[in-house]
């Protein structure tokens, strides 16, 4: 059976991509398995789960149209976008109230920065990117606490404290006696 489709970096995605389906085209199951990266048997699940397919005959075909939106509306059942004073945990994969109801905003620009908290359930760090203008609307409940800016090593009016600066003039110092 030779293959129509060439799809080299689709079967190495982790995520599906709605958007490598072609909506004016017929698939068979053998096909869309081979646009993704999956099995046979994982494209017959999702026509049991849902997938319309153009008649009960064989070979099973699928419309375009109707696989793009299958797959669309899958991605959009297992998103979970933060609301007010959420920051999504990876590891729970769920948008959680930092413990304490405590964050910290660390900048990494001068208008954008993570919000930083810890989750309440697994004890891991949560982060979320947000832009100062927008920390009002982001923090909810949260009592969020600022921190300082790290200053440039180039602005620094003295030199840090982990610098071997001082060890190396005295080693300079014993060489020269």
């Amino acid at each position: 059976m030779s293959h129509v489709l060439t799809s080299s970096s689709a079967a190495k995605a982790r995520r599906l991509n709605p958007r490598l389906v072609k909506i004016h085209r017929s698939y068979t199951v053998e096909e869309i398995a081979y646009l993704f990266g999956k099995h046979k048997n994982t494209v017959r699940a999702w026509i049991k789960a849902g997938l319309p397919t153009c008649d009960g005959k064989r070979p099973t075909l699928i419309l375009g149209a109707a696989l793009r939106a299958f797959l669309e509306a899958k991605r959009a059942k297992h998103k979970k976008p933060c609301g007010a004073g959420e920051i999504y945990c990876v590891r729970c994969r769920e948008p959680r109230k930092p413990a304490a109801q405590m964050a910290k905003y660390r900048p990494l620009t001068e208008a954008f920065g993570n919000l930083i908290g810890i989750c309440p359930v697994c004890d891991c760090m949560m982060y979320r990117r947000t832009s100062l203008a927008k920390i009002t609307l982001i923090k909810g409940e949260i009592e969020v606490t600022f921190a300082k800016a790290l200053e440039h090593i180039v602005k620094s009016t003295r030199p840090s404290v982990n610098s071997d600066f001082n060890q190396g003039v005295q080693i300079h110092e014993i060489a020269q006696r």
